[in-house]
């Protein structure tokens, strides 16, 4: 966590702003934002101000509802003073109902950003929704091409290996028409002996 204050604290030197995702191995500070924003849930919010913004996706087969709330209510936050320009706390609540069957992940946030007094938590939900997108790919990158394990540092070795690694996962995320739909790994395995499905990828970019 030493790290992420000192990225926090660049960050406010330049001027600009963050959104920190909390995690629960983050001990006591995960579990004071998680209590306050659930308790404050369950009273609707009464006597605190608090911007809020739904979103609701449809596509795949599937229903995605996201909830954003965020405050600018941190007095209480024994630990405020550890992070530079914290202005606020966030929740979000994504829904996914696929098939009848829902799923509910709850996430919490610290941020530079200010709760708006009217209207919607714009600015919050952009920024977690872009951390989310980041995320997911570099999941992806780490599950297909084990980025994580890589030990190239020399000079630029590491910038253009994963430009080139963002490349083919793009092509990978193609459909390739007559051929059953499988996944990454093994459309990456395939393409490492097969020739002829290489063709194919290489015939969708």
């Amino acid at each position: 966590m030493g790290a992420q204050k000192k990225i926090v604290e660049k960050i406010i030197k330049k001027k600009a702003d963050y959104v920190v995702a909390l995690k629960g191995n983050q001990g006591l500070f995960h579990k004071e934002v998680k209590e306050y924003m659930e308790d404050a849930m369950d009273n609707d919010f009464k006597d605190i101000q608090c911007s809020k913004k739904i979103t609701l996706e449809k596509g795949h087969g599937r229903i995605e509802k996201r909830e954003y709330f965020q405050t600018n209510d941190i007095e209480w936050f024994s630990e405020k003073k550890q992070w530079e320009g914290l202005a606020s706390i966030g929740m979000v609540r994504r829904t996914v109902t696929k098939k009848g069957v829902e799923t509910v992940e709850t996430c919490y946030y610290i941020s530079s950003l200010k709760s708006p007094s009217e209207g919607e938590c714009e600015l919050f939900a952009k920024a977690v929704r872009n951390h989310w997108g980041v995320e997911s790919c570099h999941w992806m990158l780490d599950v297909v091409f084990r980025e994580d394990e890589s030990t190239v540092r020399k000079n630029n070795g590491a910038e253009n290996l994963s430009m080139l690694r963002k490349i083919a996962m793009n092509i990978l995320k193609k459909e390739i028409p007559g051929e059953k739909k499988i996944s990454k790994n093994m459309k990456r395995f395939r393409a490492g002996i097969d020739e002829k499905f290489l063709e194919k990828i290489v015939d969708e970019m």
